[in-house]
């Protein structure tokens, strides 16, 4: 990340970002643990009483779990992996469906006026998580921006237990 101006105590300006951070509200973090277990396949790196943390190597990211009242979904629509292939995407729906995950695809869907490949699964709390890569960007604008569009030959939702 680059500042314009200089950051006194760092001449160069230059910020190094070492990962995102995200942090949720869920409802049980025993039961959110175990679900990010099998979707990150990893342990949590921290876990105390109404709070778990995952350090995520791959991509860099620190998730953190807090226990609260959780009422409505909120202003977040939701989360999102970009991999590099849909060989990638298809990877993690099978890792995902190998640690008991019930995934949606959508592949060659019309997104964000991007033609991409997707797979999503669910969190405890609600929240959806899509595995996805860009196929072709900076689609023209269209009715069909996050939706299955016919221009893109986007196929239909399929549900996977």
């Amino acid at each position: 990340m680059e500042s314009k101006n200089n950051v006194r105590g760092n001449p160069s300006g230059t910020v190094t970002a070492l990962k995102a951070h995200l942090s949720l509200n869920v409802r049980n973090v025993e039961e959110s643990v175990r679900f990010y277990r099998k979707m990150l396949g990893i342990e949590p790196s921290k876990m105390r009483t109404g709070y778990a943390k995952f350090d995520v190597q791959n991509p860099p990211l620190n998730l953190a779990l807090n226990e609260a009242p959780v009422t409505s979904g909120g202003a977040l629509s939701h989360l999102g992996i970009q991999l590099a292939s849909s060989e990638d995407v298809l990877a993690m729906k099978e890792m995902w469906k190998e640690a008991g995950l019930s995934t949606r695809d959508e592949m060659q869907t019309n997104c964000c006026y991007a033609v991409q490949d997707k797979s999503w699964v669910r969190d405890p709390d609600g929240n959806e998580w899509e595995a996805f890569v860009v196929l072709q960007d900076n689609l023209a604008e269209s009715s069909a921006c996050c939706g299955v569009g016919e221009e893109t030959g986007a196929v239909s939702l399929t549900q996977i237990s």
